[in-house]
């Protein structure tokens, strides 16, 4: 199963910037570049980004599809988008499910999604209403794969088991945290399960909202940043020894700090982290680490550095 969905390129480039940090010029140039690179797998949310602008969201889809016109290449990308974080459609009852998905369509000017995630649980709908909700959206011909976001084990489990016993469509994929300094819930939790049923694993906040790019090596670095709210639950002694790590790898290895520790995650097993980029600039950095083959000492000494975490 996983195998249908993992990208030519082990890296997702994350959408959540287009239209927010990136404007509709400088994210054409952010994903011509991925693609120039090899890239193939897109991933966006019709939530991206409501924290900006009237609040109804949508604006990383708008980007995304008026760059599959302009450049005729839909057939070429893995498309993935995310339902379930942006009102109405918040919750995970059939005819929200539906809307939702019908309205990312629209937007991304396309008439099919290859992996369509729900990006989060809703306890007031069962998992087994859930499961019959995803099915059918494959079964319309819309959906190519389904996927799953902030869903716990358990339910992850139980949706899993469910669709297994009564032959649906099983989740191609989830998309868990996972990063140096955030690892327990998926080592311990998460990868164990993709690994039983097969599932692929696509990683977010994979460098920790920037933490783990190098930027910042003291508490004293995230004085007067932007990011810096995203960030200042990892400064901490124990974040910024990863952090030390992380850059005496890069240092050894000429490359940068972003690319160690995705490449770090792809020696852990994951399927493909996900990053973002703002500009052109900062895509060979992430590209870089689907080449950057980890040696075991060096994947070692991350770990250790990272225990803490663990």
């Amino acid at each position: 199963m996983a195998d249908t969905v993992t990208p030519n390129l082990r890296l997702v480039l994350g959408g959540n910037t287009f239209g927010w940090t990136s404007d509709r010029e400088t994210s054409f140039a952010v994903l011509d570049a991925f693609v120039a690179a090899g890239g193939t797998h897109i991933d966006t949310a019709d939530l991206y980004a409501s924290w900006v602008g009237d609040g109804t969201g949508g604006q990383s889809e708008r980007i995304l599809g008026e760059w599959f016109k302009e450049r005729g290449n839909r057939e070429q990308i893995v498309l993935a988008t995310k339902m379930g974080g942006l009102a109405p459609y918040d919750n995970q009852q059939h005819d929200s499910v539906v809307a939702a998905l019908e309205a990312s369509l629209e937007r991304l000017q396309t008439d099919y999604i290859d992996i369509f995630y729900s990006h989060y649980d809703d306890e007031n709908v069962s998992i087994a209403d859930q499961a019959v909700t995803y099915d059918s959206l494959v079964k319309s011909g819309k959906v190519r794969n389904i996927a799953l976001s902030n869903y716990s084990p358990e339910r992850i489990r139980e949706w899993l088991e469910y669709a297994t016993a009564n032959n649906l469509t099983l989740p191609a994929a989830i998309q868990p945290q996972y990063n140096l300094v955030h690892r327990a819930d998926f080592e311990q939790a998460y990868q164990p399960l993709a690994r039983e049923f097969g599932v692929a694993t696509f990683t977010y906040f994979a460098l920790a909202s920037g933490f783990l790019t190098g930027k910042y090596r003291s508490a004293a670095d995230l004085e007067g940043q932007n990011r810096a709210g995203f960030v200042e639950g990892y400064a901490t002694d124990e974040g910024f020894k990863v952090v030390d790590k992380l850059v005496e790898v890069a240092t050894a290895r000429d490359v940068a700090p972003a690319t160690v520790a995705l490449a770090w995650q792809l020696a852990k097993g994951v399927t493909a982290p996900i990053a973002s980029a703002s500009s052109p600039e900062q895509l060979p950095a992430l590209v870089a680490a689907a080449t950057l083959e980890l040696d075991k000492d060096e994947v070692a000494a991350l770990d250790e550095a990272a225990q803490t975490f663990a």
